[in-house]
Order: structure tokens, then C-alpha cells, then sequence
């Protein structure tokens, strides 16, 4: 995707009507922007728009600009410059390569030791050039939830919430990853708190886009820490997200191209998202060593897998001889619905346990906190 030019022609040689551009990194190089100076519908950002996941640090200004609640930070361009503004804050402290890093560009330093020691490799090169800047943040207490929207610029709609689990082991232990499970919708998400993530964080997040001349079209997704003082912005994604996507898919029961082509054309407006009324809940299946080097390679056996209306959805797999293997780090997410989370997450590990895969892994526990609250309840 990174020849504009092909992708162009290749999309007018097959007459399309509309573009979805899935994965960050396509956004962030414009290709939205070719694809529409070519007369070629897109659902998508533009570049400029992308930034809000492109980097961290645009995204943290543009907040303190229209007052979006978010955590406090300093933006640093140097190691010297970093370790200086590490004095302002307090443990843990939150490191963050200012560019796209593939969901793993944060750390978490419970030591100024430690946040030294990764502020270094940070700028040695650790991320790319993801490092080249990093944003240093106050630690925000609280859960984490995710909040949807579409936007066409001027009207936006809500799309639903999720809540995922980050962290590689059970009990959110061990390093960040892009995501090892989610389910959808989040109950701490409220009508009333959805109501006002919109108010305080959504809305003023595409006037400020507007105003700045960079209107952002295309899916909002916010990464949102529920703290004391209320919903704050953690992060923006400009694309559905994985494994959020899964789930939220599992549960719409409206047309989505539809919706996506009422974006792109700018007219959005008097459309709203139908949902299911029931759970989603999706298990990612990783490979050995994830998310460090993924062992690639291995073989998986799908059979009866969707077996009870679970759905596997591909990620990182090939056909290698005629079989299926494994051939990145995230290999599967396994969804299943319920009439509660409880009863999702049932269902999504039935269907793991009928994966036949040696060299993967996954947590056992996604969907842990909601699961201990309908327990209680």
C-alpha cells in the first residue's frame, strides 16, 4: 500500500466505489489523500486527520487546546531533554514514542531507574522512529474502556464501546501487546458516561479538527482511563482497532458500508449504528514468544472450531503446502456471542479448546473484571 500510484490505478481499472483503509500505517502515509485527489471514495482519515494516532504529541496539544480532559505531559525531543522532565512527574511513569510503534511504543516505569534505562533505548532506536520524540505522561488510576464514533467531518454518531486486555498474561501481567482479547459493549461504560465521552472528548476532538483545517473523517476510536474526575482521553486509534473490531462487528446488526460510504460522501447525518443487544467476546490466539519473536510456522487445525455460531477471524496465518499455519505474532481472534459476558467468554474458550494449535497461546481470563462483577451482582 505504500505505491499510491498502484493502488490508484488499480482501483480505477476495477470501477471502485468506495476504500476502506484498515491498518494505521496507510493512513499516516496519505493515502487518502491520493485516493481522493483521484476521485476515489475512501473511509479514512486524511493525513493531517491521521495524526491523532500518528502522534502521540499532536494529540496531547490538540487536547490542551480544546480543553479535552487527558493526563498531564511534557513533550521531549532528546534524551537529556527527557530525563529533565522526568522530575515533574511522580511513579509510575508513563513513556510513550511519540509515533507509530504497532501498540507496543508504551512503557510503564515503576522506578525513575527504569524509566531512565527505557527512556535511553527509547532514543537509541528501540522503536524506530516512532522514538525519535517521546511524550512523558502522568500515570491516570482508573479502568480502561474504548469508545466508537463515526464522523463525517461535521455530524458524528456514535459506534459502541469494548473494553480489551493489553497485557500478554493472565491477570494483565507482563508486557503491553496490541491486544489479547475484548469484549463489547463495556456495562462501565454507561448511557450517561458514553453521553458525555461524546460531550467532553468526541465533539470537541472533530470541531477542533474542523476548526484547525484538518476535518477528521472516518472512525474516532478512543482509548479512555474511567478516572475519579471522570472519563480522560488516554489515545486516539484512526481505524477500528484489533481485537475491538471483532467484537464490535460480532454485534452490528446495520449495513456498515453503508455507514462508511455516508462518511466518506459526507453525509452521515440522520444515520445511526444498530446494534445487538447481546455480547461479544473475543480470545486472541498469539504465537509462542509473542510479543517478543513470534515462533512462526505452526500448524492449526479450525476444525469444528465455529461450531455454536463462533467466528474465527485471520490474522497473522498462511497456507504453507496446502495447510494453514501460523505467520506473525497475533494469529486468531476466536468470538463468540452471549447474553452476558460471562456467557460469552464461555463460548469463546468452548471454541478455543477446539483449536488445534501447539506452538500458540492465549490468556484464560479475557473479560476477567466484568465476569467478577455479574458473579457479585
Amino acid at each position: 500500500m505504500t505505491d499510491h500510484g498502484a493502488v490508484i490505478a488499480f482501483c480505477v481499472a476495477k470501477a471502485i466505489d468506495l476504500v476502506v483503509i484498515g491498518p494505521e500505517a496507510p493512513l499516516v502515509d496519505g493515502l487518502s489523500d491520493s485516493l481522493r485527489a483521484a476521485g476515489v471514495p475512501v473511509f479514512g482519515p486524511s493525513q493531517a486527520a491521521a495524526q491523532l494516532e500518528g502522534s502521540k504529541g499532536f494529540t496531547k496539544d490538540l487536547c490542551a487546546r480544546a480543553g479535552i480532559p487527558t493526563a498531564g505531559y511534557v513533550r521531549t525531543a532528546s534524551l537529556a531533554e527527557a530525563r529533565t522532565a522526568l522530575a515533574r512527574f511522580q511513579p509510575p511513569y508513563v513513556l510513550k514514542a511519540d509515533g507509530l510503534a504497532a501498540g507496543k511504543g508504551v512503557v510503564i516505569a515503576e522506578t525513575l531507574a527504569e524509566a531512565d534505562a527505557a527512556l535511553a533505548d527509547m532514543f537509541a532506536g528501540a522503536f524506530g522512529a516512532a522514538g525519535a520524540e517521546v511524550v512523558i505522561e502522568e500515570f491516570m488510576h482508573g479502568e480502561e474502556a474504548s469508545f466508537f464514533a463515526l464522523t463525517d467531518g461535521t455530524s458524528i454518531v456514535p459506534f459502541g464501546s469494548a473494553q480489551d486486555h493489553k497485557r500478554v498474561g493472565d491477570g494483565d501481567t507482563g508486557p503491553n501487546t496490541g491486544g489479547m482479547g475484548a469484549y463489547s459493549p463495556a456495562p462501565v461504560l454507561t448511557p450517561q458516561l458514553q453521553a458525555h465521552v461524546m460531550a467532553e472528548i468526541i465533539e470537541p476532538t472533530v470541531a477542533r479538527m474542523r476548526a484547525d483545517g484538518n476535518p477528521y473523517s472516518g472512525v474516532l476510536f478512543a482509548g479512555l482511563m474511567l478516572t475519579a474526575d471522570g472519563p480522560k482521553l488516554i489515545e486516539y486509534n484512526a481505524r477500528f482497532g484489533d481485537p475491538e473490531c471483532q467484537v464490535l462487528m460480532m454485534r452490528l446488526e446495520s449495513d456498515l458500508a453503508q455507514m462508511m460510504l455516508a462518511c466518506a460522501r459526507g453525509e452521515l447525518a440522520g444515520i445511526a449504528p444498530r446494534f445487538s443487544d447481546q455480547t461479544a467476546l473475543t480470545v486472541v490466539m498469539a504465537a509462542k514468544g509473542y510479543p517478543g519473536t513470534p515462533e512462526k510456522g505452526g500448524a492449526i487445525d479450525l476444525r469444528d472450531a465455529e461450531a455454536g455460531g463462533a467466528k474465527v477471524f485471520h490474522a497473522g496465518t498462511a497456507l504453507q503446502d496446502g495447510a494453514l499455519v501460523a505467520s506473525g505474532g497475533r494469529v486468531l481472534s476466536v468470538t463468540a456471542m452471549g447474553a452476558s459476558v460471562t456467557e460469552a467468554q464461555a463460548h469463546a474458550y468452548a471454541a478455543v479448546d477446539r483449536i488445534a494449535f501447539a506452538s500458540g497461546f492465549c490468556r484464560r481470563d479475557i473479560g476477567w473484571r466484568e465476569v467478577a462483577r455479574e458473579a457479585s451482582a
